[in-house]
Formats: structure tokens, sequence, C-alpha cells
């Protein structure tokens, strides 16, 4: 169905785990050739290199790391054709009477900063290709905000969303797409640490579809946002996939 990704090169961040990991797969079964960013997953990132998905472990947040993200991934593949922007975290619920400079960076840092320099950079080498297409991750917290505790991560994501719409229509006529993905409650890790099974259940109950989503709910919005194919007229979309949860 996405026979234009064979032999494509993309590079995913967080791409072992969760939401990421179930994209490089995704990719990986496409025939396109991955190269996956990680910081933590053992049995998760042996499956992906079985699956041919190259891997690297790399802390984001570090000066000059998405740098060497993108010249590791050139280095192994020659070129970036689709870049997954999926590294990010809430970090933890704080109140917001208890926020803090050094939370509020810790935040901004790991969704936003290094986002936007993994987007620098890969942008230059797609204008020199004259072709690309990126893919950030938001959140359905973008538009609905979080649960309590989870305000400067709510915030990030809208950043995310909007700074990706600027990005498509700076970028649209060097023959590169910007689009998002913006997941609703999907059951990982992420929601296994931040949130209880009384909340999960709660959240569960608000789903028209009445369940939650799993990681592999959101690996074929990447596929066809990645495919020109598919949706070579896309670009500076946010597209939600939360089981209805949230009808925009």
């Amino acid at each position: 169905m996405f026979d234009d990704l064979k032999g494509k090169s993309v590079v995913v961040t967080g791409g072992v785990t969760g939401i990421g990991g179930a994209a490089s797969l995704a990719f990986a079964a496409a025939g396109a050739r991955v190269f996956a960013q990680y910081l933590g997953g053992g049995p998760e990132r042996e499956a992906l290199e079985r699956a041919g998905v190259a891997t690297l472990k790399l802390d984001l947040t570090e000066e000059g790391a998405p740098q060497r993200l993108v010249d590791a991934a050139l280095a192994k593949h020659g070129r970036i054709d689709v870049l997954v922007n999926n590294a990010g975290s809430l970090v933890a619920r704080v109140p917001v009477t208890d926020l803090d400079d050094a939370f509020i960076d810790k935040v901004f840092d790991l969704n936003c900063r290094q986002l936007i320099h993994c987007c620098r950079i890969a942008a230059t080498l797609m204008k020199e290709q004259g072709s690309g297409t990126i893919i950030n991750v938001t959140s359905i917290a973008a538009r609905n905000g979080s649960s309590p505790g989870g305000s400067v991560y709510a915030g990030a994501k809208a950043f995310v969303s909007a700074f990706s719409k600027t990005l498509a229509k700076e970028l649209v006529g060097h023959g590169i797409r910007v689009n998002c993905v913006s997941p609703g409650t999907i059951h990982t890790a992420f929601h296994d640490r931040f949130s209880d099974e009384a909340k999960r259940e709660a959240a569960r109950k608000s789903i028209p579809m009445q369940r939650l989503g799993l990681a592999e709910d959101c690996a074929g919005t990447f596929l066809y946002l990645a495919s020109d194919k598919a949706s070579g007229y896309v670009t500076g979309q946010v597209i939600e996939v939360n089981g209805g949860q949230l009808m925009p």
C-alpha cells in the first residue's frame, strides 16, 4: 500500500519503545531503511534490530546531540528522506504552584528544543535534496490540555503543533512536507508511569471506541504522512489518532 517508502531513509527519535517503536517497525515492514534513536528499551531494541532497524542510544537534550544523530544516520544510510520526531515526555506531574525553572527547562528541552534542532538540521539536508518529510508527534493535550500536573507538557505540545504548521509554510517551496501525529490516550509505558489505573479507566470510558489506543494504532498514520503517493497534497496538518476521544 505504501510501496513508495521502499528504500527510503527514515529517522525516528524515541524510536524503540511505545509509539516510536511501533512506527519504526511499520516503516521497516514497508521496506524503509530505519534509524531509531533511543534512551531506554532492551527487549524492544533487540526486536527492532532483528527487523533490520539500526539503533543509536543518545540523549537528545545533550548539547550537540541532534547533530550527532543526523551524522550517524547519514553515515549509515547516506540521506534522510523522513524524520519522525517522537522523543518527548511529561517528565513528572507537577502542580503549577510547585513549578520551577529547572523543571520547565527540562520539559521544554525534551519536548521542544531538541525537536527544533532536529528539524533545523534535517530541513537543511532536505532542502539540498529538494524533497523530504517531517512528522512531529504532538498530543491530544495540545488541544484539550493535560490532566492536573501536566501544564508545562501540554504547553510544550501546543508549541510543537504551532511550530510544525509554521514550518510547513516555510519549507513547502523546497518540496518538504511537515505534519503532526497527535495521539490520544495510548496505553504505553508513558501512561503506566504517569496515569494510575483509575485514571486510565476514566479515560477509556470517555472514548467512543471504549478502549485505550495501542502504539500500533498510530503506526499507519506515520506511514500515510511519510508516503508522497498517499499524502503528497497534505502538509501543515495535525492528524488526531484517539478513537474519537477528541473530535475537533
